[in-house]
């Protein structure tokens, strides 16, 4: 974990069930004296990470419907303190950020706001999703600081959202990992098994929509639309930036961009546990520019 995680030495259950109650019931005793929750349990998941909304980001209301992607709090903060990481490098003390596919819970700029006070527009296809998203804005107090948009195409990720005035420091993306529902299905059979659950009902442990967590293509075709639109935006954005989940696309990525016109490409390495991943950063703005951006 990156060292400004908050969740480096685990979960203080004592603290998060005093300010979620309902957590209590599903937290045990594991064989090392450790007490922990069952995490193939989508209704214990979802409390534990809305207790550490409350108790350590000062998050009050986050509820979304259980069929939508319920967020690990640890991994997804791990993304906030590595970009806040890059803008640190690019010399940036506010920052304005674009987040791809915010999805029902909102997550990135609820915890990117609670610990940078950066300010979002955030966007996703799916207006159900939003219209919960902007619930949870609301009701805690945010609406000046995080944005919606709407994306009204499917296959599009920075058109239609993007407008030629908005100058963004960094966009952060978490990008559908499977080709299809299906696929999804299937490694959702796998991840329980390997868990010893029954496979007779499907039940994701952090859930998910298919428009969470699927795209035509797969990961691979969904970055490299992301990677081709970014350079439709070259001055819009200071650094574009991804979660790459498949380290095999990595050297694509980096083949692509070069053609694109790319300045500069970063990959910077996260490790959760065993959970390896990379945010893969890159920008289009010209040494000049970029000073010029900075004054």
């Amino acid at each position: 974990m990156h060292k400004n995680n908050k969740h480096q030495k685990g979960y203080h259950f004592k603290a998060l069930t005093q300010n979620v109650p309902e957590l209590e019931p599903f937290v045990f005793e594991n064989d090392y004296g450790t007490q922990t929750i069952d995490f193939a349990n989508p209704k214990g998941v979802k409390l534990l990470n809305k207790a550490l909304l409350k108790t350590c980001y000062s998050i009050d209301y986050w509820e979304f419907p259980d069929e939508h992607l319920c967020p690990p709090i640890p991994g997804r903060v791990d993304y906030i303190h590595h970009l806040a990481d890059l803008l640190k490098s690019s010399n940036f003390k506010n920052s304005h950020v674009l987040d791809i596919g915010t999805g029902a819970t909102c997550i990135y700029p609820l915890l990117g706001y609670s610990e940078y006070r950066w300010s979002f527009v955030a966007t996703d296809i799916d207006a159900g999703a939003l219209k919960n998203a902007q619930k949870i804005i609301d009701k805690n107090n945010l609406a000046t600081n995080i944005k919606l948009r709407l994306q009204p195409n499917k296959t599009q990720i920075l058109k239609a959202i993007i407008e030629p005035s908005d100058r963004f420091t960094v966009s952060m993306c978490n990008p559908p990992f499977y080709k299809s529902e299906e696929e999804a299905y299937q490694a959702t059979m796998r991840k329980l098994s390997g868990l010893g659950k029954e496979q007779t009902q499907l039940i994701r442990n952090f859930s998910g929509t298919a428009n969470e967590l699927s795209y035509q293509g797969g990961e691979k075709a969904f970055l490299h639309n992301y990677l081709y639109e970014s350079s439709l935006f070259k001055t819009n954005c200071f650094w574009y930036t991804s979660l790459v989940s498949n380290k095999d696309l990595v050297k694509t990525m980096q083949k692509s961009l070069k053609k694109l016109g790319a300045i500069q490409v970063k990959v910077i390495n996260m490790q959760l546990g065993n959970k390896i991943s990379r945010v893969v950063a890159w920008t289009f703005l010209t040494e000049d520019q970029q000073k010029d951006w900075l004054a």
